[in-house]
């Protein structure tokens, strides 16, 4: 079946009520933190206060004779007995030589590198009596100068051994001497100097894990609010554990959102696991918000210089870039990719730029580790390319529109100077569509009125593109990924007709247990009711790569249609033997199997009956039972696009942005629940508005202390900062997956930063005010402006 017709099918297309809300407004989900085991105890880490320093000695004497105290582990009880954390993708520098992978230790060992740093795990029988034992852990450190800005780094005291100079790699894309050449014969050239701020990750759940080991039978489960379970328990047994991977089953029940910052492989879930079998018993640990803030991994945190070489018509010639990506203390399981290979390979954007260089420096610093959050790269691409080219409409004098309208890519497929092909899309349909919802037309007048108020008004834009359901496998391979991209689906036809469905994919808020069971009713014909969602255990679902990426329904979503496809090529040969047809004559649609050119029909239902209880039954051809699964390995990436409007007023008197209208037009393919998209959208709209205005992870640059540590200093994005978003949406299916979906999770939080610094800065340009940092809080816009004026 193909995409066109997939999207034609009962369901598709359909605002279904979420299934899985019923459970979460009600209160009755199940979280990581609200399951307990029998005779379980509790952990606390002692982590360190400081950015970099030496431990010279740790006493844990007076803290292990306190009330309850099961044990205390530090680096050096576990040293020689795990190997320290692995870093998921290898990147290797333009002489071919790999990047600086320096150990990442589960319990600090001889030195702390950032504030939050593990230095001991305390488990005691109560979390009150493990957090009075935490405090008595005594550590003689020797504090070390910290490592903090990365553009500096290279002459900082280096943070390992291994890396010297504190740089990790240096990555290389495209063919520098062409565009150097293009840069010399250009008749304009436009620069521009950008700062992709550090994010923290606030998911409304803190992670959280469970260790529970069972002597009898040998066996390790591990419950962890975790985002792809199968990767954290093959990372876990055959990187760091040594253990085998049959004897560990790692549950993750209810996840109260990732954003990316619940992906990877934690310090915490493997310490949780090893201690659970030294006491024979489980432990558990749960991360305060203040503690969240310090040990999860971050996000963003890029330095970039970027060019753009045109010709007197405006068109693109060439780019030229040069990023400094700051990785954190050590390197997180896919810390690597995320400023290179998700980043480098989407500086085409949806522009015809026929030359494309640009290298990335990565930078250990005492700061936490950074890795993939919400886009993944993605974000960071699209910010530095819409940022320039607005910049260059108005060093052109052009209109921010007409500039990419003049530089779209209109002819599909298109071959990008960095590596992507994209296979389809329509970027003018998705400008147009978003103007006309924007009522760019009525601009001019609202400004007018604005500026009659003291405020000043400003509009920009933003067209961004996106690379979802990274693949394939071997590629991916090639470019340095350490595991596979494919995805699971198993589908098991019950003897009544109902269906379970496991999937390799894991929700953590995405809505997969309704969209998933819309997909699969829509196939076989059945009420949406009748299909159950299994996944986040490695007990019961065959295998999986989770949920990132934007995946789980083009990948994800894409291995279910293949196993239905077995399910359905079984249960013609079914039908035809009750029928005495020949299943090439079956026909199934509307959940009737029907004989051509006959009036012969029977139910779906009865095909799953007779497949369980086969007394009239082919046997000589086909087992019983109806159960099928199937492996996918996309071909190619999917390709999310859309266009964005955003419309401010800046009051100059305070430096106060308010953003008064946002309009976001994104072609997702096929959409299967277009509430659940919206959703989505909103999401990811909300969390890049964030970013845009309010949040700015910012650490000390002399001791290394991490200013913004709670919510007090770090602000996080309300329902008031926002206007009622307008939302359109364009279709061109995706080509090379059956459902032709496109993946819509962070399309949200990739297309607004740049579309609402645009604005900020039009709305400024009156005032001379030229440039301008994420975070626009006021006191920055404040200072712009007064800094202009002087």
């Amino acid at each position: 079946m193909g995409a066109n017709e997939f999207a034609k099918l009962p369901h598709i297309g359909e605002s279904l009520l979420r299934k899985e809300d019923l459970r979460f407004l009600t209160g009755v989900g199940q979280y990581t933190d609200d399951i307990n085991q029998a005779h379980q105890k509790y952990a606390v880490f002692v982590r360190s206060p400081h950015a970099h320093a030496a431990i010279l000695g740790i006493d844990t004497a007076d803290a292990a004779r306190m009330p309850g105290v099961a044990a205390i582990y530090i680096g050096q009880d576990i040293e020689g007995k795990m190997n320290g954390l692995p870093c998921g993708w290898l990147i290797s520098n333009p002489d071919g030589s790999p990047m600086k992978e320096p150990p990442h230790p589960v319990l600090a060992q001889g030195k702390v590198r950032y504030v939050g740093d593990q230095v001991a795990l305390v488990v005691a029988d109560t979390l009150e009596q493990a957090k009075n034992a935490a405090e008595a852990v005594q550590v003689d450190y020797e504090a070390l100068p910290a490592v903090i800005d990365m553009r500096t780094a290279a002459q900082g005291p280096a943070l390992h051994d291994a890396a010297p100079d504190n740089h990790c790699y240096k990555w290389t894309l495209g063919d520098k001497a062409a565009v150097d050449a293009a840069f010399a014969s250009a008749a304009h050239v436009t620069r521009i100097d950008l700062v992709n701020n550090r994010l923290i990750p606030n998911a409304m759940e803190p992670r959280a894990a469970i260790g529970v080991y069972s002597r009898a039978s040998d066996e390790y489960t591990l419950y962890v609010a975790n985002q792809n379970p199968h990767v954290e328990r093959l990372l876990m047994t055959a990187f760091v554990l040594g253990l085998p991977e049959h004897r560990v089953r790692v549950i993750a029940p209810d996840v109260g959102g990732g954003f990316g910052s619940k992906i990877f492989l934690y310090a915490e879930d493997v310490a949780v696991t090893w201690a659970a079998r030294q006491l024979n018993c489980a432990v558990k640990w749960t991360a305060e918000r203040s503690e969240s803030f310090v040990s999860d991994a971050h996000g963003r945190d890029h330095i970039t210089h970027a060019e753009m070489a045109m010709d007197q018509n405006g068109r693109f010639l060439a780019m030229r870039v040069h990023t400094d990506a700051n990785l954190g203390a050590y390197l997180s399981t896919f810390a690597s990719a995320v400023p290179t290979i998700l980043y480098g390979t989407l500086l085409a954007g949806q522009y015809t730029t026929p030359q494309i260089y640009v290298e990335v420096d990565g930078w250990f610093t005492s700061t936490a580790p950074v890795d993939a959050y919400r886009g993944a790269g993605r974000p960071e691409a699209t910010y530095l390319v819409e940022r320039l080219v607005t910049r260059c409409a108005w060093e052109l004098s052009l209109p921010q529109d007409e500039i990419r309208k003049r530089n779209f890519i209109t002819t599909f497929p298109y071959q990008t100077p960095v590596a992507l092909q994209y296979d389809v899309g329509d970027y003018m349909a998705c400008m147009t569509q978003a103007q006309q919802l924007a009522d760019v037309a009525g601009f001019d007048a609202r400004r007018q009125a604005s500026e009659a108020g003291g405020l000043r008004r400003g509009i920009g834009y933003s067209s961004y593109i996106e690379a979802c359901g990274l693949a394939p496998s071997n590629i991916a391979g090639a470019l340095g990924a350490r595991a596979g991209l494919f995805e699971c689906g198993e589908v098991r036809v019950h003897p009544t007709g109902s269906v379970t469905v496991f999937t390799g994919s894991h929700s953590h808020g995405q809505g997969h247990e309704t969209t998933f069971a819309q997909v699969v009713a829509a196939r076989l014909g059945i009420p949406v009711e009748k299909v159950d969602i299994v996944h986040g255990d490695t007990g019961r679902v065959p295998f999986g790569m989770g949920t990132y990426g934007s995946r789980s329904l083009a990948v994800g979503g894409a291995a279910i249609m293949r196993a239905l496809d077995k399910i359905e090529a079984k249960a013609k040969k079914i039908a035809a033997h009750l029928m005495e047809a020949s299943d090439a004559d079956i026909e199934f649609a509307g959940g009737e199997f029907t004989v051509k050119g006959t009036d012969k029909k029977i139910p779906f239902a009865q095909v799953a009956l007779t497949a369980y209880v086969p007394h009239n039954y082919p046997l000589d051809k086909l087992e019983p039972g109806l159960n099928e699964n199937a492996f996918y390995d996309p071909t190619n990436f999917t390709y999310p696009a859309g266009s964005y409007v955003c419309e401010v007023e800046v009051d100059p008197a305070t430096g106060v942005v308010t953003v008064d209208r946002f309009t976001a037009v994104d072609d997702f393919g096929v959409i299967v629940n277009p509430m659940i998209v919206e959703g989505q959208v909103h999401g990811g709209l909300v969390q890049g508005i964030g970013q845009a205005l309010l949040e700015h992870g910012v650490y000390d640059p002399e001791s290394g202390q991490l200013l913004t540590g709670s919510y007090m200093d770090y602000t996080m994005p309300r329902a008031a900062d926002f206007p009622e978003f307008k939302l359109g949406h364009v279709c061109t299916p995706c080509t090379h997956n059956p459902l032709g979906t496109k993946g819509c999770g962070e399309a949200g939080a990739i297309g607004s930063p740049p579309a609402v610094i645009n604005a900020v800065l039009d709305a400024l340009r009156p005032l001379s005010v030229k440039d301008l940092d994420m975070p626009a809080t006021p006191h920055r816009v404040w200072q712009a402006i007064r800094g202009a004026q002087a």
